[in-house]
């Protein structure tokens, strides 16, 4: 009822979203799975930017990497009275009744860069099977031959095997040839770096240190894998990664990583808070600008929008600096030989 009386205003009166949500005083949620990873800081500032510019306001809970937590985080929000919810789903499959609850209350959902397998929900991300490709054209370039190891996401996490299935597509014809072998391979709990370390120290061992690359599905992964292979002797051999974060690209500038998918979420987060006001205000999910029918592996079709990714490596730095992701002095620290000419 709510969300029909505030289409009808904006039909009649010719108004805005940042009209509605101003005069309607929106409330938009957001439910985070956790802070453990320094992007979700960036997405959050852009989010809170997006609503702010239209007059909304912003409330949120962090899931301290709990599921269950996450489901009274949300019932605790939709108590609070919101007008739209953003959620990043700590377990796609034990947040089914959070989404019901708000859709029995009338509130629009965005999956935010996580899959939920509701077609109710307006699914916003990157491509990160995509992503995947990159990551592994990247290392496959810079090893084409040799053993390599899959340092994937979490299990509870759709993207991991996204990115996995975007990783295989690129290295299944040198696998096929017998170019590259995968030697060893694990999905990473909550997406730890401490758990991706030992995944990798595992692997070390059982393989007698006869690893020449790594795909991490990651910067948090990818940085346990460094970290593993830092005790052995072995940083420098190819690590792919996403996200960004600075100390992976720093990594990428001193050569310990190969490639970080830059997935600006900046951009992402600007536009899960218009989507949410639009959404709230009565427009329906396939009204919203780039959006397009998607079906998921499980089958559902869903609404979604996809933004691109940007592969990072040592021969275009600029471009993180050049948008102001990093400054260069972050970015080149520690790094060897001409500083100055780092990211030039």
């Amino acid at each position: 009822m709510r969300n029909a009386i505030m289409a009808a205003v904006a039909l009649t009166a010719g108004f805005s979203t940042a009209a509605i949500a101003e005069q309607h005083g929106m409330t938009v949620g957001v439910s985070w799975s956790n802070f453990q990873e320094e992007r979700w800081k960036t997405d959050e500032a852009a989010i809170k930017s997006a609503l702010e510019a239209a007059g909304a306001e912003y409330v949120s809970a962090d899931a301290q990497s709990s599921s269950s937590k996450q489901l009274s985080d949300v019932e605790s929000l939709i108590a609070q009275g919101v007008d739209a919810l953003i959620i990043l789903a700590q377990d796609t499959q034990a947040i089914g009744p959070a989404v019901d609850a708000a859709f029995n209350e009338g509130i629009p959902v965005i999956a935010y860069d996580r899959l939920i397998e509701d077609d109710r929900a307006f699914y916003l991300t990157f491509d990160n099977v995509e992503v995947g490709r990159m990551q592994a054209r990247a290392v496959l370039e810079a090893a084409p031959e040799g053993n390599y190891v899959m340092i994937k996401g979490s299990p509870t996490d759709p993207n991991a095997d996204f990115l996995r299935g975007g990783q295989q597509e690129v290295l299944q014809e040198a696998i096929d040839s017998g170019k590259i072998t995968i030697v060893g391979e694990a999905y990473t709990d909550g997406w730890l770096p401490a758990n991706a370390q030992r995944n990798m120290e595992q692997i070390l061992t059982a393989e007698d240190n006869a690893v020449d690359a790594v795909v991490a599905s990651n910067d948090g992964t990818a940085g346990g894998a460094v970290a593993a292979l830092t005790a052995q002797g072995m940083d420098g051999i190819p690590v792919s990664g996403q996200d960004a974060d600075h100390a992976a690209l720093n990594r990428v500038a001193q050569g310990t990583q190969t490639v970080s998918v830059w997935k600006d979420s900046r951009e992402l987060g600007r536009e899960a808070g218009e989507i949410a006001i639009e959404l709230a205000g009565g427009t329906e999910m396939g009204a919203i600008e780039g959006a397009e029918e998607w079906t998921s592996p499980g089958g559902t079709t869903l609404t979604a929008k996809f933004l691109d990714p940007v592969p990072v490596t040592r021969e275009n730095l600029d471009v993180v600096v050049d948008a102001g992701w990093i400054d260069q002095e972050t970015l080149c620290q520690g790094v060897s030989g001409d500083v100055a000419a780092c990211a030039n």
